[in-house]
């Protein structure tokens, strides 16, 4: 009896000695690991503030077959949340307590599992590099004693565990917000009319791959000189094409800006004006980055071909710019208006391949 005595004092001594040492174990931790992703700032930052974007870079999204996610109402900014409940990692929610825009989220974790209940600091920030944003996700807490004392018998600890997790996330951050920015779709809206009307503009010519960059300072002087001239802006910016050289990689184009009514400038005048009649046209949209125009206009050509329309010899096709890329910074968002000039009279192909009827 004395010896199981002794025994059970032994293991008595040694849980206490054990639970001493757990407790008094270091449980604070903080994890935080950074990535650049060539995005502009407000771009990244929009989609990690919207919770409804995290079932596409969640980290545990794909390795958890079991998990059901719930939204509140609101999905973005403070007071944005949404929960999961999974057997495999256990429940848990997240919620936004604070978002300054384009600067840092922070968020309140909590888990429930098997050890308790465990609240944590999520925090992010974003910062504006040369090489587009640097987004940095961090995560800060305390363990209670039961998650101290069963990582005491595993190989790896909690900020072991957590760190390669919140590297993958941040790595399919990057990766599918590369991928929204180069989405795109292009439709092809068909024969209408165009109101046309007067505008002030200036003339270049360049290189075909030069035009995007020149056409920004052509509409900075076409604007500038409106307002210094207290003329009135009307509608979006354009650019007409007045001549298309691809062999020889050149073009002569206009960009311009509506006015309500016909303005007479000095004959030493940079900047002119014109009159755009109402004219019949077929409209194309491209939604997404200037890099896809080419094909764009590709498919406004095939239109016209598919329908036996004919472009207009002596007017000029054009481009209408619905939104402004220093406000929508996102190239996904852009929105362009192509518009080919057609003739009234359509030529009717009939089968014999020599007569035309027009």
């Amino acid at each position: 009896m004395k010896i199981l005595k002794y025994l059970f004092f032994l293991i008595l001594i040694g849980l206490i000695a054990g639970s001493i040492y757990i407790a008094t174990k270091d449980g604070n931790y903080q994890i935080e690991e950074s990535t650049t992703i060539n995005a502009p700032l407000p771009v990244v930052f929009n989609e990690v503030n919207n919770f409804k974007n995290w079932e596409e870079w969640g980290p545990w999204m794909d390795d958890t077959e079991d998990l059901i996610l719930a939204f509140s109402d609101t999905t973005s900014g403070e007071g944005a949340s949404y929960s999961w409940k999974s057997e495999k990692i256990g429940d848990g929610s997240i919620t936004t307590t604070k978002a300054i825009p384009d600067s840092t989220i922070e968020q309140e974790l909590t888990i429930v599992s098997k050890y308790g209940e465990t609240k944590s600091d999520v925090y992010w920030k974003f910062d504006k590099v040369e090489e587009g944003t640097k987004v940095t996700w961090g995560i800060q807490g305390r363990q209670s004693f039961m998650e101290k004392l069963a990582f005491a018998f595993t190989d790896s600890s909690y900020t072991q565990m957590m760190r390669p997790m919140i590297a993958e996330g941040l790595e399919k951050l990057k990766l599918v917000t590369m991928d929204k920015m180069e989405s795109y779709s292009i439709n092809v809206d068909g024969v209408t009319q165009f109101g046309g009307g007067f505008y002030m503009y200036t003339t270049t010519a360049s290189k075909i791959s030069q035009i995007q960059l020149k056409m920004r300072d052509m509409f900075t002087e076409v604007s500038r000189y409106m307002e210094n001239n207290n003329i009135s802006i009307q509608g979006d910016p354009f650019v007409i094409y007045n001549d298309w050289d691809e062999q020889n990689n050149n073009a002569i184009y206009s960009a311009g800006r509506f006015t309500p009514s016909l303005v007479i400038t000095p004959a030493e005048s940079p900047v002119l004006n014109g009159m755009m009649p109402v004219q019949k046209v077929v409209k194309t949209s491209l939604k997404g980055d200037y890099k896809n125009l080419k094909e764009a206009w590709d498919e406004a050509y095939n239109y016209l071909e598919k329908n036996n329309l004919q472009a207009t010899p002596d007017s000029h096709p054009f481009e209408v710019y619905k939104t402004n890329p220093e406000i929508t910074l996102n190239p996904a968002k852009w929105i362009t208006e192509i518009y080919i000039p057609v003739s009234d009279k359509q030529e009717l192909i009939i089968d014999n391949p020599e007569l035309k009827i027009e």
